[in-house]
């Protein structure tokens, strides 16, 4: 990560529906809302960059599903961000909503990455995450993005679904990688309080299944030629995604709509909860910010090694007692990096990190 390195997250909030298991700040009842919050994100963008904010270095287009509003608008309010040339600008998208003229619309605005939420190919196990789209959109909507000449794209997966087999787990690694991504996510299923997978005990993932299925996962992917970079995430050389890299290396980042969180040396905040709420408070010129916390250099220096554990680089020598770990974390480079195994146990492991002087100061 570079000094000059600084990201944009912008929360587009609208789903046709809403997931089961997810936790997100989205609403399926607020698609009237869409050009007040879209002039609100432009404005609040605004005046973020009269105030001084620097040109970014990434944009991520996330949600709710960004590719479910209108994208002339969104490509404007994406062209109103200061980018430095080069930064990579990804919009998360939905299968069944890409086309070419959408497509066209986000490259006049500079994205060149997309994030597919695939999820799953097998029909049952999308209906069973609340997922609509239709598995044929997905080779659909990878050929979209090639005929447009976006070259990063990615192919987002959830594994762990009540009634997903160990060989229908296979199946569907096996046709996205027949489409040749340069990244995929993999992300175990998780339980988030407050949804209605929560109260669903018999759907709820168990982790065992999980565990075989990610190793089943970095075994394909990686005879693929997709290097895992991170816990969840695989990729080809160069499509390592630079945005979440920034998270991971506890980067500076602004956020802009409801809900979206920023990090400034050490400081986070977070953004007001509704969309509502945040056109109106835009509207009357107020600040947006719901809450913030200031990190203390102790807490900073914990985080930052949790953050580097997960990716490949792993964290210095001193930062842990690997030897206590066997295969679970192996030395390279004078660093520990996990093993397949121990990235199956990384939350653990990084109850035993070490903090001292040096790996505070450490980059």
């Amino acid at each position: 990560m570079t000094s000059s390195a600084y990201g944009a997250y912008i929360h587009i909030p609208f789903c046709v529906h809403r997931c089961g298991y997810c936790a997100f700040a989205t609403w399926s009842d607020r698609h009237h809302l869409e050009a007040d919050y879209l002039d609100a994100l432009r404005v609040d963008i605004g005046r973020a960059v009269a105030a001084g904010m620097p040109q970014v270095s990434s944009i991520f287009v996330g949600g709710g599903t960004p590719s479910l509003v209108s994208p002339d608008r969104l490509a404007a309010v994406i062209a109103s961000v200061p980018r430095h040339e080069g930064a990579e600008i990804t919009v998360e998208c939905n299968p069944d909503d890409v086309s070419a003229e959408l497509l066209d619309e986000f490259c006049r605005a500079g994205v060149n990455r997309i994030s597919l939420g695939v999820q799953s190919t097998i029909p049952h196990v999308l209906a069973s995450l609340d997922r609509t789209h239709d598995v044929e959109n997905v080779q659909t909507a990878v050929d979209c993005i090639r005929s447009a000449g976006i070259r990063s794209f990615n192919l987002d997966l959830i594994y762990g679904t009540a009634g997903e087999s160990v060989e229908e787990w296979r199946e569907c690694l096996g046709e996205l990688l027949s489409y040749d991504p340069p990244h995929i996510s993999a992300y175990a299923l998780t339980v988030e309080p407050g949804t209605p997978l929560s109260d669903q005990h018999d759907r709820h993932p168990d982790d065992d299944d999980q565990a075989d299925k990610y190793v089943i996962a970095d075994e394909m992917l990686s005879a693929a030629g997709l290097s895992n970079y991170e816990v969840s995430n695989w990729a080809r050389p160069g499509h390592e995604c630079q945005h979440n890299l920034l998270y991971w290396q506890q980067g500076n980042y602004r956020g802009f709509g409801c809900a979206a969180h920023s990090h400034e040396n050490g400081r986070r905040w977070w953004n007001v909860r509704t969309p509502d709420r945040y056109i109106a408070m835009v509207g009357e010129g107020a600040a947006v910010e719901a809450a913030s916390e200031e990190l203390d250099a102790e807490t900073r220096a914990f985080e930052r090694l949790e953050l580097q554990l997960r990716l490949r680089e792993g964290v210095p020598r001193t930062a842990l007692n690997g030897d206590l770990l066997d295969g679970l974390v192996e030395l390279v480079n004078d660093r520990w990096v996990l093993t397949r195994h121990g990235r199956l146990m990384a939350n653990d492991i990084s109850t035993r990190l070490i903090i001292s002087p040096t790996v505070a100061q450490d980059g």
